[in-house]
């Protein structure tokens, strides 16, 4: 009984200085847009992809975003996504990727975690294998904020609550990348994924720039 106690004080306690600081005007960091992503990434070509169409749009909620198709010297094409929100505290939150594709028809088949260096550390991320009839991608796709890459979508809520109460601040992105797979062979599943994380290597240096630290 005393230990329920004593934690339903510290919800409360927890619970008030959230609410403290959500009435507070949320602190928003300078940052780039992510139209100034720059259209060539290492030896990495890139375009503009089709304009996401406004209804989607206002599903998800974004106050910035990027669609581009970027193609290595070999014409391996990545698909790179990246939506940013600058705050989380009036209901507009990120939207997993596992949520949105099977409403586009596209089901997850294969559903892990990788590591991927990138300078002085790793980041953990997502990799998903989709398909849609005889069609297969492969995505990887993180959390971040504040200088922290997040795989789990429900560790990325908790530090946005956390972050909240810290640092009066609730901005965050989803970073995508998608790449064709063809055909069934596993050789060819492992070379995509090593052109996706080739691609995902080349990126992350940049990211800060657009998304806060």
């Amino acid at each position: 009984m005393k230990t329920r106690i004593i934690l339903l004080c510290l919800v409360l306690l927890a619970a008030s200085a959230f609410i403290a600081h959500a009435s507070k005007p949320e602190r928003m960091p300078i940052r780039e847009s992510l139209s100034d992503m720059p259209m060539r990434i290492a030896d990495w070509r890139g375009q503009q992809a089709a304009d996401i169409n406004s209804r989607v749009m206002e599903v998800l909620g974004v106050d910035d975003y990027i669609n581009r198709m970027y193609y290595s010297p070999e014409l391996f094409p990545a698909s790179l996504y990246i939506g940013y929100y600058q705050s989380q505290s009036a209901g507009d939150t990120i939207h997993s990727p596992l949520n949105c594709l099977p409403g586009a028809g596209w089901n997850p088949v294969k559903n892990s975690h990788i590591s991927i260096p990138v300078g002085d550390l790793a980041i953990v991320i997502n990799r998903i294998v989709i398909v849609k009839g005889t069609d297969k991608q492969l995505v990887l796709y993180w959390y971040q904020s504040h200088g922290r890459v997040v795989a789990s979508e429900y560790w990325g809520k908790i530090y946005t609550v956390l972050d909240a109460l810290r640092t009066n601040r609730t901005d965050a992105a989803l970073v995508r990348v998608i790449c064709p797979v063809a055909g069934s062979d596993p050789q060819t599943e492992a070379f995509v994924e090593q052109r996706a994380v080739d691609f995902v290597k080349a990126l992350y240096p940049l990211l800060a720039r657009f998304i806060p630290t």
